[in-house]
């Protein structure tokens, strides 16, 4: 289902990551789902060059061309799911952090609600956390991500973007360099500090914090402004009468932006 491909130079990463780099996989996620039931440890990193099957939420497909970023980052939490959660904002706020250390000033870098980075209001990257869990607590989370480095779809309903696109000139080698370090100490200061100033940092780069946004979910459409995110993480929708709606999963539409 894979090939191992040795790397030369090997990226420059922290101890706490064990890379395991393929040249092509189904999905690293499912890679990584596979090793992780075998026993693999936290921090083991499963990088492909190319996806023939990936996925992003609910099973939207990913397309996954060589030239860009794609990986799969073992956890082991061992938190309450609704903790485990808050992985994907960990994830986000490093790599707004690693691309804005790639980029040139001019673009607007940005965090859409729940797991999207945005340049200048177009998709650059996406996270997919999946977590396993036995009697009520997270034993293994499988954090997804994915950057368009080089190239992007053209043909999506939405806006997207590449780090190319956007001024930054960084293969996809030097992104995963950028990347791994910040998502080593973001998460290490979640597990020690809690959400809270994983929740202040993101919301440094949220988009469309305090203005009109639409939530759809499963069996309805709704309205509001995006108040900001409670201590959990779930987005905080001021309604047109003045009340607020917690939403923890739902697509979300900023028609202002």
């Amino acid at each position: 289902m894979s090939l191992s491909r040795p790397l030369n130079p090997q990226p420059a990463l922290p101890p706490f990551f064990s890379l395991i780099a393929l040249e092509s996989i189904d999905s690293t996620n499912e890679e990584l789902h596979r090793r992780a039931r075998a026993g693999a440890p936290e921090g083991t990193l499963v990088w492909a060059r190319e996806q023939t099957r990936g996925r992003g939420r609910r099973g939207r497909d990913w397309r996954s061309p060589p030239g860009n970023l794609y990986l799969s980052l073992l956890l082991r939490p061992q938190v309450p799911p609704a903790e485990a959660a808050q992985i994907g904002f960990v994830a986000a706020v490093a790599l707004a952090e690693a691309f804005e250390s790639l980029l040139p000033a001019a673009p607007r870098l940005s965090c859409k609600w729940p797991n999207d980075l945005l340049i200048d209001g177009a998709k650059v990257s996406g996270i997919l956390p999946e977590a396993e869990a036995a009697g009520g607590v997270v034993e293994a989370v499988v954090l997804g991500m994915g950057v368009n480095v080089a190239s992007f779809p053209a043909e999506l309903p939405y806006r997207a973007t590449s780090l190319a696109a956007a001024g930054a000139e960084a293969g996809v080698e030097t992104v995963l360099e950028a990347v791994a370090p910040r998502l080593q100490s973001w998460y290490r200061r979640w597990r020690e500090e809690g959400f809270a100033p994983v929740r202040c940092r993101w919301l440094d780069f949220a988009t469309g914090l305090g203005e009109p946004v639409e939530v759809r979910l499963e069996r309805e459409v709704l309205r509001g402004r995006f108040a900001g995110l409670d201590a959990s993480g779930a987005l905080d929708l001021e309604l047109a009468d003045g009340g607020h709606r917690l939403i923890t999963a739902g697509d979300v539409f900023h028609p202002a932006g």
